[in-house]
């Protein structure tokens, strides 16, 4: 993210290859190289996560490498997260040393990564065992974390800014939780007819409202998301279902006009939604009315990944990376570029 106090400089060809480079220890996933699945820009420096798991740090102010993120030789970095809260870099990595079956989490500060000092951070979560299909998910908006124990079926939500644990979670009938601001969304495993439903405060964990969803039978959900006070359910080959939770008022999207996606990005900002399906990207108010598509703008990805996606703090501008209408004709081409999409107005 650039500053608004100081222009962006551009990056540059930086490689995180380079086996020959300074590293303080041999990294066997350097001999092979691979492409760049994540991109995070922290202050003045821009850290670079290859599919192989190796993670790079450049200078923003030289363009030059400071430093690998992996502080052992078996380190396998899957993602990271930049923590505003406190200016430092959350690596979170598998191990070959256990068979790369549990997550880890490492908080180091930016200022000792500035340093080329990347094994100066600690350990986060060492009590929590986050073995597959366990997760950790880093919720910048309400400054929290959620980590999620399948060996004991447990949630626990931590406080970003200091790590320490608010509250915890017991319920082995909990099937998928979904954070929005100020509130989480528990989604229970469904009966034959409903699904049941309940709302917390993120802050504690207090119960404000639990309900059951009415389903259609015998067809699966295709998903449940949340929204402030809105919920969107949709099934398979049924309307996309809107619902406001503090009027139970329901209204429906023709199944027609809106297509299950395959990611969303709600835009807290302006009160709308993207959705992402096939390369292509809508705005949806919850009206349930398409506000804009971007209709000549393909995304370089099928499979999109939020990942890839940008949008500025305004919530005004997205930054994606498409296609140009010659890769798109002859299928490849290297005239791909980022692309700025605007009009995101209610």
């Amino acid at each position: 993210m650039c500053s608004h106090h100081k222009p962006c400089r551009p990056v540059g060809l930086n490689d995180t290859h380079d086996p020959k480079g300074h590293c303080s220890m041999v990294l066997p996933d350097l001999v092979n190289r691979t492409k760049v699945i994540e991109i995070v820009a922290a202050r003045d420096i821009v850290f670079a996560l290859a599919h192989s798991g190796v993670c790079a740090a450049f200078s923003r102010e030289t363009n030059d490498r400071i430093c690998f993120l992996n502080v052992g030789p078996d380190e396998v970095i899957r993602s990271l997260f930049y923590n505003k809260n406190n200016d430092s870099l959350i690596t979170v990595s598998v191990y070959a040393s256990d068979n790369f079956s549990s997550l880890k989490c490492r908080s180091t500060r930016i200022e000792y990564i500035r340093r080329g000092k990347p094994d100066a951070g600690f350990a986060l979560f060492e009590s929590e065992s986050l073995k597959w299909p366990g997760f950790v998910e880093f919720d910048d908006v309400n400054g929290k974390v959620l980590t999620y124990s399948a060996q004991d079926s447990i949630y626990k939500v931590f406080d970003l800014k200091n790590y320490t644990m608010l509250y915890s979670i017991s319920d082995k009938n909990v099937q998928e939780i979904k954070i929005s601001p100020g509130i989480m969304l528990l989604i229970f495993n469904r009966a034959s007819s409903h699904v049941p439903l309940k709302i917390l405060s993120i802050e504690d964990g207090t119960v404000l409202k639990a309900f059951n969803h009415l389903l259609h039978r015998n067809k699966k959900v295709d998903f449940i998301e949340q929204f402030n006070e809105k919920l969107l359910v949709k099934q398979e080959n049924e309307n996309l279902q809107i619902l406001d939770v503090r009027t139970s008022e329901t209204m429906e999207v023709n199944r027609n006009e809106f297509m299950t996606p395959s990611a969303f990005i709600f835009l807290y900002e302006n009160q709308l939604f993207l959705t992402f399906r096939n390369r292509t990207v809508a705005v949806w108010n919850f009206r349930g009315e398409l506000v804009t598509s971007f209709e000549d703008h393909l995304l370089w990805h099928p499979d999109c990944n939020t990942n890839n996606i940008y949008i500025t703090s305004d919530q005004d501008l997205i930054i994606s990376y498409c296609r140009t209408e010659s890769d798109y004709q002859c299928g490849e081409g290297n005239g791909n570029s980022f692309t700025s999409l605007s009009g995101l107005s209610q």
